[in-house]
């Protein structure tokens, strides 16, 4: 069985981070599925998805890691190009990816402790996201 759902995010842009385990694990408890996989795509080409231990120490060094490799202040030839300045935006949600999948038993995500998922919104603007939500399992 495979259950589609959607989850709607109002974000800031410029690495707008938002822990969205919750709103998964609603989906799953609520859902007809007990057990199989859950993946998470967004459907966009600067922003992304992975895991972390959601609190401020971590969110910082994160963001400060991605301005370390992947600087807005670099020369980017998709800058030169389409003049939008987002070529770092582009570049950061390429690494980090487009999809994250997550097990689940008894309608329960299997997450460490202190694992949260997160999607991140490299965009130089705001912007309404939608990420697709698939659950597939018996």
């Amino acid at each position: 069985m495979v259950q589609t759902h959607t989850i709607r995010i109002a974000s800031r842009g410029n690495a707008d981070i938002h822990d969205i385990t919750s709103q998964v694990q609603k989906i799953i408890a609520d859902g007809e599925i007990h057990s199989g996989i859950v993946t998470l795509f967004c459907p966009s080409s600067t922003s992304g998805l992975t895991t972390i231990e959601y609190e401020a120490g971590c969110l910082a060094d994160l963001s400060r890691l991605l301005d370390e490799i992947l600087s807005s202040e670099r020369d980017y030839a998709h800058n030169a190009r389409w003049g939008d300045r987002n070529g770092h935006s582009h570049v950061r949600a390429a690494l980090l990816g487009a999809s994250l999948t997550v097990p689940f038993t008894g309608r329960r995500l299997h997450l460490g402790t202190w694992q949260q998922i997160i999607f991140i919104d490299f965009d130089v603007r705001p912007r309404q996201r939608e990420l697709v939500v698939q659950v597939l399992g018996s």
